[in-house]
């Protein structure tokens, strides 16, 4: 199973982790590791072009994290949210098996 934790201070992004792969299928032919790694990398590239945002990210064979220095900016915040968004949609289409998503305040 896949675990996402984010961490929330007021409304800006502090970290952000993903651990673990969903096992929904074999290595290569897992379409809910796929869809959620297109989306973490696709965010982690659009932070790094579209934004000023401050961060550091870090990644490893089931394991991906992105730790924000500081406040958010706009599209960085707007980004992120987009990227809740569509992990807990794919979160609920397979009901929770595969991938838990939680955002919590600090």
């Amino acid at each position: 199973m896949i675990t996402i934790t984010v961490k929330k201070r007021k409304n800006d992004y502090v970290d952000f982790r993903s651990k673990g792969h969903a096992g929904y299928a074999e290595a290569g032919q897992d379409i809910v590791c796929a869809a959620v790694s297109a989306l973490i990398i696709n965010t982690v590239n659009s932070l790094e072009t579209f934004t000023e945002e401050d961060f550091q990210a870090a990644e490893e064979d089931g394991f991906v994290s992105i730790h924000f220095s500081g406040k958010n900016t706009e599209k960085g915040r707007l980004l992120m949210d987009s990227l809740i968004l569509g992990l807990t949609e794919i979160e609920h289409s397979y009901n929770n098996r595969y991938l838990t998503v939680k955002v919590k305040e600090v």
